[in-house]
């Protein structure tokens, strides 16, 4: 429940703060004293666009901040979800800067709207004429008889099952829609995969196959080369090993003379020996190479289909080329593994739409076992109103599986005796939409763990002895849940067990909205103007006391009449 709220530089507020009863809060002032202006701060403090025109001072930035105890709300997953500590003690806050910058927190850590708007639904639930609108869409009217029946477990669990099932169907749609499009490329990828295949590119050594397509095109240059080369080395008579040898044989004879001597003879020798490999490979090499027209021709074919698969697949090399074609069989292996893909995720999508048929069921049985009774107690308590006549009727039927269920409701009213009910948008006036929530509200609030209700004029079109009634049913509600309505009506601030007025007061300069608590004294001369105007009668005065007796009476059960 609201605990504290406190208002800076926003609109007409300078500076507010209000620390209401957990029980049922009454807010009245004249029109355009400021009770809609605080309406629009706790909109901001749940999330709600801001406007830096709404600033008080524009050189200022605007706060707004409220005090929540949620220990039986249950949020722990709530706050998980946002990655948020979660205490007891929640603290909400709302900061638009002049240059409208708008910042939130949610116990002093920085938080999306989003973020913010999630966890204060949970906190506030504020009625207003757009709640009266709501009223008449199906889906909304789907949820408030779910709340009523206690059928949200089992609905989360249809959710649940729903959200499994249509990740299947997208991802079955996706699938297929990218085998559509593979298989139009099949063909193609697949001449070229069989081209690439056929090529052998695996064993293949490019740079080697070039080196010896050029030793074959020059293989008598380079048979005469190294002809010439051995016989410079070992064949002439004046050759680089017989003279070496000689070199050898001389610093041998002077190498008892000194160390250096000897060591320049075992060099000298190192380098005979490997004259003479030198040698022994050139020899080799010589006797080897032959010229070969035929491998030359079938090497350069080789090498030709290279060159053009290269040219083709815009492959800088082999490796390159060897890429492509791995991608290549990988998508025509994709291709051909799609379809069993698809008929996986069918058969999987065909088993959860059965299983989301199934629950949908089981819930639409549910649902339907409730209406009786659903439309019984909201009767009775529209009769209680001053509606005697109201008829209650839930239309429904079936269809396809959709996030909410199978079931398509439409609550159908009529306040007019043997009249044939109607859709709310038709049949209900203004006064009724109002009395059809708060008794619908009123239903819903022994159902579930409600947060703080704001009622904005929700006794719009109502007077005399239904207003009394109305604010016992607040009253009844108060009991479990606290309650904050902004009223016109005497009978309401009577039955309120805090009563603020709100105000303005003119300055110099300006005129600002303050609000204060009204003592019992208070109370009786606002509730006398209220029921008489600027100058009440001692009549007003009395009446204003006997409605404020009227509070002290204990009301169980139903609405009493």
């Amino acid at each position: 429940m609201l605990v504290d709220l406190r208002i800076n530089n926003y609109a007409l507020i300078e500076q507010l703060e209000l620390r209401p009863s957990p029980l049922l809060n009454i807010i009245t002032g004249e029109t355009g004293a400021g009770k809609s202006i605080m309406l629009g701060a706790i909109g901001l403090l749940l999330g709600n666009r801001a406007d830096s025109r709404m600033l008080f001072n524009t050189e200022r930035k605007c706060v707004i901040e409220g005090q929540f105890d949620i220990a039986n709300y249950h949020l722990q997953d709530i706050f998980e979800a946002e990655d948020l500590d979660y205490d007891s003690h929640c603290i909400l806050r709302r900061e638009i800067s002049p240059n409208g910058k708008s910042r939130a927190f949610v116990n002093d850590t920085p938080v999306t709207l989003e973020a913010l708007r999630k966890i204060g639904a949970n906190l506030m639930d504020i009625h207003s004429q757009h709640d009266t609108l709501l009223l008449g869409d199906g889906i909304f009217q789907l949820n408030l008889l779910d709340l009523y029946a206690g059928l949200v477990p089992q609905r989360t669990m249809y959710s649940h099952a729903f959200r499994q099932y249509r990740k299947l169907e997208t991802d079955l749609q996706a699938l297929e829609g990218q085998a559509a499009q593979a298989s139009k490329e099949l063909d193609y990828n697949s001449f070229l995969l069989n081209e690439l295949e056929e090529s052998r590119l695996d064993n293949e050594d490019q740079d080697a196959l070039e080196q010896e397509i050029k030793q074959l095109e020059h293989a008598e240059e380079i048979k005469y080369k190294l002809s010439q080369a051995l016989h410079g080395l070992r064949d002439s008579e004046t050759c680089a090993t017989g003279n070496l040898k000689e070199a050898v044989g001389l610093l041998g004879q002077v190498a008892s003379y000194a160390d250096n001597f000897r060591d320049l003879r075992e060099r000298l020798s190192s380098c005979l020996i490997e004259l003479h490999d030198i040698a022994d490979e050139v020899e080799t090499a010589e006797r080897r190479t032959e010229g070969d027209p035929a491998r030359a021709e079938e090497l350069q074919d080789r090498l030709n289909v290279l060159y053009t698969l290269q040219r083709k697949h815009q492959a800088r090399d082999l490796p390159a080329l060897i890429a492509v074609r791995d991608d290549l069989r990988q998508k025509v292996s994709s291709v051909l593994s799609l379809d069993k893909e698809i008929a996986r995720l069918r058969k999987d999508s065909d088993a959860a739409l059965a299983a989301v048929t199934k629950q949908g069921n089981k819930l639409s049985e549910s649902r339907r076992k409730s209406f009786p009774h659903f439309e019984k107690q909201l009767g009775l308590l529209l009769a209680d109103l001053g509606m005697p006549h109201a008829r209650i009727v839930v239309q429904h039927s079936t269809g396809a599986p959709a996030t909410s269920g199978i079931d398509v409701v439409s609550i159908l009213f009529t306040a007019n005796k043997g009249a044939q009910p109607q859709t709310l948008s038709k049949a209900a006036s203004g006064g009724e939409f109002s009395r059809l929530m708060l008794c619908i509200k009123y239903m819903l609030a022994d159902k579930t763990a409600l947060p703080t209700i704001v009622f904005d004029e929700i006794d719009t079109g109502i007077s005399g002895e239904i207003a009394v009634k109305v604010g016992r049913m607040m009253q009844q509600m108060a009991q479990k849940h606290q309650l904050v309505a902004i009223s016109h009506l005497p009978q309401m601030a009577a039955a309120g067990d805090v009563h603020y007025f709100v105000y303005k007061e003119d300055r110099a300069d300006r005129t600002v909205s303050r609000i204060r608590e009204l003592s019992q004294d208070d109370r009786i001369k606002e509730i006398a103007h209220m029921i008489a105007g600027a100058k009440p009668s001692e009549n007003a005065f009395q009446s204003a006391r006997e409605l404020l007796a009227l509070r002290g009476e204990t009301v169980s059960g139903e609405v009493v009449k």
